[in-house]
């Protein structure tokens, strides 16, 4: 039986930011979720940001059989898009002094049969609670973590580490090239996705994550919990966070 699809979508400036940087693009028919947090002053952020959002499903609109294509076809089509995107993001920042270093982090999920790919770059995340249980499907691009994978700091250091939102790969630098990592999950009724901006995981703690997806029926709802919650946790940038629930 062919699984289906409910989400929801919520994405606010927060408490601290004047402006929304991050931008979110959701298919009308449940194959591709992107979320994008932008990085750079005046508008270079939000206009990096909006370019993620605007060419990475194009591409894969024009590459992908959401249908059939196998597991290496998706992955190289996610890895294009992505390379794609960077690529002109980085020439409008070489073109433009208005925009110069201008970046952006992105996430996604894509649907191809009955499995859905999750990758990223930059700092924005991926979770999935199942079985009660929430499990982190992405990295972090950050110094931070990079400290933390080589045993530097722990967890619980790199957390509040002063160069966890310091990041070395991104859309707009050349490490934005290196592909989005992606991988496919083989969804199961019940699982429950989350894709968001660093706004939202500051915020929230795991054990949060979990309270909230599942003490919330309606994808949208959680959203919005996820969200105030973010803000109550005491986040200090913009907020996003897309739910995904499989039935």
């Amino acid at each position: 039986m062919s699984k289906k699809l409910r989400w929801g979508v919520v994405s606010i400036a927060g408490n601290f930011r004047e402006n929304n940087e991050d931008r979110c693009l959701v298919d009308d028919g449940g194959r591709y979720f992107v979320v994008a947090d932008g990085m750079g002053g005046q508008l270079a952020g939000e206009t990096a940001s909006k370019m993620a959002v605007d060419i990475v499903p194009k591409k894969l609109e024009q590459m992908l059989d959401f249908v059939r294509d196998p597991q290496p076809e998706v992955v190289k089509a996610i890895d294009k898009a992505v390379t794609e995107a960077n690529g002109e993001i980085m020439a409008l920042s070489e073109l433009d002094p208005d925009y110069h270093n201008m970046g952006t982090t992105i996430v996604l999920g894509v649907r191809v049969g009955e499995n859905l790919y999750v990758g990223g770059i930059g700092d924005s995340r991926a979770y999935l609670l199942r079985n009660k249980e929430i499990k982190r499907l992405t990295r972090d691009h950050s110094l931070a973590e990079a400290l933390l994978d080589a045993g530097t700091l722990t967890k619980e250091e790199a957390a509040k580490h002063r160069y966890r939102t310091m990041l070395y790969r991104y859309l707009g630098c050349k490490e934005g090239s290196n592909g989005a990592d992606a991988k496919p999950y083989d969804m199961q009724i019940g699982d429950r996705f989350v894709l968001c901006s660093d706004g939202a995981s500051e915020g929230v703690s795991d054990d949060k994550f979990i309270d909230l997806l599942t003490s919330n029926a309606d994808p949208l709802e959680a959203a919005e919990a996820i969200v105030k919650a973010a803000q109550e946790g005491g986040s200090k940038d913009n907020i996003t966070c897309v739910t995904i629930y499989v039935d």
